[in-house]
Parts: C-alpha cells; sequence; structure tokens
C-alpha cells in the first residue's frame, strides 16, 4: 500500500500537503510523517537518526491537534521535537537551514478553515516535487501496522499547547531583519498592521515596531480569515481605504495565514499586487537573476532591469528547482518570486543569508525602505516598472476535473477559443500551456487560467496595459466561464 491508497482524499497540492481536516486524521498524519523521515533517512538528508526536526503550526482551530499527530510520527522513527511553536513558515524554514534540520509546518497557508495542510522541510530547504514523488514510492504497509500504538495523543497535545509562546525559531528571523536594516528606517512611517488570523501579526507588528514605525493594529480576529493574496477583493481596498483615512497611513500590511504571502496596500488603500512587489523587491536588493512563475506580469522583463529572468509553472517547488539551476550553472544572485508576492532568496544578497522558501517579510520592509529613500509614497512606486497591469480572482467549488475539461475544451478547439476572447474586440495570437492556459492578445493583454493546485477552485488572471482593461478582462472572463459551465 501507498500513500495515495491511505487517504485517496489527502495528497500533495502546489506546495505542500492539502486536504478536508476530518481526512487528516493522527494515523494519516502520523503515517506522512514517517514517511518522510524514511525518504530523508533513504536519501542521506537525515544527519542523524535520531535527531531533532522542528514542529510549527499556524493559528486555524485544528492545527493544535495535527501538529499533535505530527509529533506522534516523530516519535515512531525514534526522533525529538525541536518546538517551534505558533510562526510564520519563512521563521521555521529558516530554523531547519540553520540547524541543519527537517522541519514540519502545520499549516492551511491562505485556503479556507474547513481545510488545512503540512509543509516538510529539508535541512536544505523545502522539498521539491522529486521529494513527493519519492516519498508517495514508499510502500507504507509496515508502518500501518504500528498505527494502533500511536503515542497517547492526549499526551502530544498538552505538549503542543505547552510551546505557544515565542520561540528562537522566531527569534532568529526577527534577527534575520533588524540586522538587514538600517536603525530606524521606517521612522515618520505611520503604517497598519491588519492583524485578522495571521500567525506572525504580532511579530509582524513589534518587528515594524523595532523599525522605527509608528504601529496601529487593525482587525484582530479569534476567528481564522483565509486571506488569499491573488484574490484581494474591492471590500478588502475599501476596508484598507477607510483605515488609511481614519489613522492617517502611510501604508496597511498584512499576510496570509501562515506568513509566507504579502499583504500591502498603499496609502490610499489600494493593494500593491505580488508580482509588483516582488519586482521591486528585486530591485531594491540588487538582484540580477530572477526566477518567476508564467503566471506573473511581464513588467519584470519589459523592465530590463535584470540580467536574466525565467517563467516556471506555478508553485514554490518549481521557482526553487529552477533557481537551483541557475545557481549551479554559475549566476551568483539569484531570487524568485510568485504572483501571490512570496519572495524567495536563493543566494545571499546584501548580506541576508539565503531563505529559498516564500517569504512575506522581505518584501514588505523592502518596499517601505525603497520607498522611504526615494522620499516617495508607496502608490509612486509601481511608477518605477513599465505599465502592465494584472488581476486575479477565482471560482471556488469547481472540481478540479471540471476545470481541467474546460482548459481542455478551449486548448484543444480553436473555435472555442475565438468565442471565448470575442468580448475582448481582438483575437488570440499565441497560447502558453506551461501551466493551465495562458491566453496573449493581439493587444498584448493576457487571461490566464488554471486550476489551483491546493483547493477545488479555478483562477484566472489578467493583465493588460492599464488597470481598468486588466479589472474589465478579468470580470468577463470570469462570467464566461460560469457561462460556460453553467
Amino acid at each position: 500500500m501507498f500513500l495515495k491508497d491511505l487517504a485517496p482524499r489527502v495528497g500533495f497540492g502546489t506546495s505542500g500537503l492539502r486536504a478536508l481536516v476530518s481526512d487528516l486524521t493522527e494515523p494519516v498524519v502520523a503515517t506522512y510523517v514517517r514517511v518522510f523521515i524514511q525518504h530523508l533517512r533513504q536519501t542521506g538528508q537525515l544527519s542523524e537518526a535520531t535527531g531533532p526536526c522542528v514542529i510549527g503550526w499556524d493559528l486555524r482551530p485544528s492545527s493544535p491537534a495535527i501538529a499533535a499527530a505530527v509529533f506522534a510520527g516523530l516519535q515512531q522513527e525514534g526522533l525529538q521535537p525541536d518546538w517551534a511553536g505558533c510562526l510564520p513558515t519563512p521563521a521555521l524554514a529558516l530554523r531547519a537551514l540553520q540547524t541543519g534540520s527537517p522541519g514540519i509546518m502545520v499549516t492551511g497557508s491562505h485556503i479556507p478553515f474547513d481545510f488545512n495542510g503540512i509543509k516538510f522541510y529539508t535541512a536544505q530547504g523545502e522539498i521539491l516535487k522529486a521529494d513527493e514523488v519519492a516519498m508517495q514510492a514508499i510502500t507504507v504497509d509496515a508502518l500501518l501496522s504500528k498505527i494502533g500504538q500511536l503515542p497517547n495523543m492526549a499526551e502530544c497535545l498538552a505538549q503542543v499547547h505547552a510551546q505557544r509562546g515565542s520561540s528562537p525559531a522566531l527569534a532568529a528571523y526577527v534577527t534575520r531583519y533588524t540586522e538587514l536594516m538600517p536603525t530606524q528606517v521606517l521612522l515618520g512611517l505611520r503604517i497598519g498592521v491588519y492583524q485578522q488570523s495571521a500567525v506572525g501579526r504580532d511579530m509582524l507588528a513589534q518587528l515594524l515596531d523595532q523599525l522605527g514605525a509608528t504601529v496601529i493594529s487593525l482587525g484582530r480576529s479569534d476567528q481564522f480569515v483565509p486571506i488569499d493574496t491573488e484574490a484581494v477583493s474591492a471590500a478588502d481596498e475599501t476596508m484598507a481605504a477607510a483605515w488609511c483615512e481614519q489613522h492617517q497611513l502611510h501604508a496597511v500590511v498584512s499576510t496570509d495565514g501562515d506568513g509566507d504571502r504579502p499583504w500591502l496596500c498603499d496609502e490610499q488603500g489600494r493593494f500593491m499586487r505580488g508580482d509588483v512587489l516582488g519586482t521591486l523587491t528585486a530591485l531594491w536588493l540588487g538582484v540580477q537573476t530572477v526566477v518567476t512563475p508564467v503566471s506573473s506580469n511581464t513588467a519584470l522583463e519589459k523592465s530590463g532591469r535584470f540580467g536574466h529572468t525565467q517563467r516556471t509553472r506555478i508553485g514554490s517547488p518549481y521557482v526553487i528547482e529552477a533557481m537551483q539551476a541557475l545557481q549551479a550553472q554559475g549566476h551568483t544572485s539569484v531570487a524568485g518570486f510568485e504572483a501571490n508576492g512570496g519572495f524567495l532568496l536563493q543566494t545571499p544578497q546584501k548580506g541576508l543569508q539565503p531563505l529559498p522558501t516564500r517569504d512575506s517579510t522581505l518584501p514588505i520592509l523592502a518596499v517601505l525602505a525603497m520607498a522611504q529613500q526615494n522620499q516617495q509614497p508607496l502608490s509612486a512606486l509601481p511608477g518605477m516598472l513599465p505599465a502592465r497591469y494584472t488581476q486575479a480572482d477565482r471560482i471556488q467549488n469547481l472540481p478540479t476535473a471540471r476545470s481541467q475539461q474546460l482548459i481542455a475544451q478551449l486548448t484543444q478547439d480553436p473555435a472555442a477559443l475565438h468565442t471565448f476572447v470575442q468580448f475582448t474586440d481582438s483575437h488570440a495570437v499565441h497560447t502558453d500551456l506551461t501551466d493551465g492556459l495562458r491566453i496573449t492578445l493581439a493587444d498584448e493583454s493576457i487571461i490566464h487560467l488554471r486550476p489551483s493546485g491546493n483547493a477545488p477552485e479555478l483562477r484566472c488572471y489578467t493583465e493588460a496595459s492599464n488597470p481598468l482593461l486588466a479589472q474589465q478582462l478579468l470580470s468577463v472572463s470570469l462570467n464566461q466561464i460560469k457561462t460556460i459551465l453553467s
């Protein structure tokens, strides 16, 4: 028996394991953890047979129980916990890198609260698609025979609850950025921190305060709020604009649930798209080689500011694989970002050590520091790049198979594709199947359709030369899709 047979509705998505909470039972979680550790042993990626493994989790109501099952699985494999507690995923990844240990983060990232997941890290960074394939090839029959012998789960959960406070892992993550940024670099800025249920909400507010900003905490919630930085609504921007006016803010910042995707609005409450944020961060760092998925804004290439750029499929493992390959080819200044804004640093830059996993803190601090250095408001920074504007949204609760059927229909039937784009008063001149269906129109506008790798959703990305056209493309594209599906 293999993992796919153990729990058919549990599996790897774009990045990490994702499933309904009801499917992430204690035996299933413990078995996945044991398979991960056995994979590390088989591939020589575990330095000590009984060494530590970093464990962290987010603020979802289901996360402590899943973390307890992770702990139980590690106990069965003879490993000791390095408790990181509640902290952002990039902070856990940094701890694993610094200690040479594997790491396991319990988080569903930005997806709804009735889902959750697990992200696995080796001592070199997050696992890649090749690791996932290798884990899925390990037979679990010998592990299943011990499921009835799981350690006492009540005791495991008690240990989890005892570790909720600050940890050396979180402290090291904060130090990473206080040492990077000039003293009081944000002095004079009034920054709202939209706290909602993000696991790093207090850490982010405290860090901004340490760097000199006046911080106003906003929107704290004890209920889980699924923040998706690729589907920011008009209501979100209206809320940010109201906060900016009420508190005279220069910016509103936040993250998704596990702190690896940044959410940032300028002084007018307008959201700064993740791919723009990523490009500006790369400029601030002085990076020469940039990797990003095919869904990101083409202002990256059109800017002419980078020596080499490369496009990949969507998902941090693909970005990391490409960054690793470029570094092996001799590129010495390599970073990447995703359309969700998560920034990945492959090589040292500005004295900052590599952290090749999605991070939200670096891009937030980079653009705030850039605005200060340029003596400009945040709203002026996108003007440094070519005028390319993106929008994104999704159709939720749509089975992946149905999304794939739609994309196959548009790909294989030219008449269907022509009908789909005829509302644009243009026509398709190029299609790209790197990840989903990316349609380039004659006026260089873009419509990109892609089934989510983490949830039953069809994502739609649009790009155009002005924001109104990008929004119109998005709205009408989604209506066209709904009409086809009805």
